[in-house]
């Protein structure tokens, strides 16, 4: 079978490749390969600048030409990397020689060729490439995609401020609230989630084989090579990584910060599924319609349904990106004594959990592009459940110190159909001063919110 998008495994580079091709640059293998040959050429051109005899500062065309080599990669480089892989059997090697092989013609790079990959292990140069992937997908495709969600739910939550709605505490009538603050509610939710993914400390360490430099010390003993290394992790692009040093680790990087970050994007996605299971709901119950696009079949049989697919499809891949998440960052943090390979694997998916969550944040902007509030269904529920007024009539006795005013409200509306009549003739005969009593006498279900409307305009 020729692979192609139809018999691609995954769905991801499949059904949903065009929806993921902003993430696919960053995270797939090619992506990866990119990153380990930045990092290789970071701490290379770091030790022509370092002061050592043998190796001087390499000059401005050689700069030049190592920069280009990370600037355009390309995927026949990822290609001639594998093939270099196939023979020797070792991704990481197979770029240290790569990248010597781009040396030929040019006897400077060649006379320096050894300091390619010097002191580094394997994970010097892997945990630094994984954290730049990371780095990448949360700041220019995981947050970016998150700001246009809420850029859209704080735009309806104030378009719709002051649109009242029935409340469902347990699933029964209540308080009512506006369709704004309920929007609201999940912006603030969503806001704080996304400052938290964009508050963890990505981080790096290029400390040699067990986190002690001590290939870098049987080199050159007398040179700092802790503090040069926190200068090639922490100097910003391209000359550096721009990211935060790690002191202490094993063979590993401790992955940490990994697990803070799923964890983080994982809360981020269950705000979410809560979201979109109530969009659903309201639906459901006609207080949004969806709009209708020519051509489109809801139903295979039932030809009058529009079905809320966005927001199911949107549920089921937060779903299947959490299950990741929480995996990657219940292992990768455990390592036997100073190195297992079982993360190894484990972190190549980084960009299967990501992709999911991703094409969720889609699949919600789609679907809430597509919904139009449906004023007359939500007012007519108002309108059908005057009984929530319950509420602050009894309040209201009990601050004018009438008997058992819960009691009574109990007595008069629980289990019962109740209309605008039977609850201003209950107010009519309460013994409360008359201004009072019109106050009460003018509420109806659609006025009783609160702070809702403020609440929602100011979010």
């Amino acid at each position: 079978m020729t692979f192609s998008a139809i018999s691609a495994l995954s769905p991801l580079d499949g059904r949903y490749a065009a929806k993921l091709a902003n993430l696919r640059p960053v995270m797939s293998e090619q992506g990866y390969m990119q990153r380990r040959v930045q990092v290789e050429v970071a701490w290379f051109i770091a030790l022509s600048d370092a002061g050592f005899t043998e190796f001087k500062p390499l000059t401005t065309g050689a700069r030049a030409y190592l920069l280009g080599l990370v600037k355009h990669f390309s995927e026949a480089d990822a290609v001639a990397i594998k093939a270099i892989e196939k023979i020797i059997n070792h991704d990481v090697k197979a770029v240290e020689y790569w990248i010597k092989s781009k040396f030929e013609a040019r006897p400077e790079l060649v006379a320096a060729g050894e300091f390619v990959h010097f002191a580094c292990t394997s994970e010097d140069i892997n945990n630094t490439s994984h954290a730049l992937q990371l780095r990448s997908a949360r700041d220019v495709v995981l947050l970016p995609t998150l700001d246009r969600l809420l850029l859209k739910l704080r735009a309806m939550a104030h378009a719709y401020a002051d649109v009242p709605m029935l409340s469902r505490t347990h699933g029964q009538t209540a308080s009512p609230t506006t369709v704004g603050k309920e929007i609201a509610n999940v912006v603030v939710r969503l806001q704080a989630a996304c400052d938290k993914i964009a508050a963890v400390k990505i981080m790096a360490k290029m400390n040699g084989a067990v986190g002690n430099y001590n290939a870098h010390l049987s080199a050159w003993p007398d040179f700092d090579w802790e503090a040069f290394s926190r200068k090639v992790v922490e100097t910003p692009e391209p000359l550096g990584l721009g990211l935060t040093f790690q002191p202490y680790s094993i063979q590993i990087e401790p992955h940490d910060y990994m697990a803070e970050l799923f964890d983080a994007v994982a809360r981020t996605n269950t705000i979410l599924i809560d979201w979109s299971r109530d969009v659903w709901g309201y639906v459901s119950l006609g207080y949004f319609k969806q709009q209708l696009r020519d051509g489109e079949v809801g139903s295979s049989t039932m030809p009058h349904k529009v079905n809320p697919i966005d927001f199911e499809n949107a549920e089921g891949n937060l779903g299947l990106a959490n299950a990741m998440l929480r995996h990657l960052s219940e292992k990768l943090p455990i390592s036997r004594w100073q190195r297992d390979l079982s993360d190894s694997t484990v972190l190549r998916n980084m960009g299967v959990a990501l992709g999911y969550a991703v094409l969720a944040y889609q699949s919600l902007g789609t679907g809430l592009g597509k919904l139009e509030i449906n004023e007359t269904a939500i007012a007519a529920d108002l309108d059908a459940s005057w009984e929530v007024l319950a509420e602050p009539i009894q309040t209201v006795m009990r601050r004018f110190g009438l008997p058992q005013p819960y009691e009574q409200l109990k007595a008069f509306t629980r289990g019962e159909p109740m209309t605008r009549e039977l609850m201003q003739g209950f107010i009519a005969r309460l013994a409360i001063p008359e201004e009072e009593k019109t106050r009460l006498l003018a509420m109806t279900p659609g006025s009783y919110t609160g702070m809702a409307a403020e609440l929602a305009r100011r979010v």
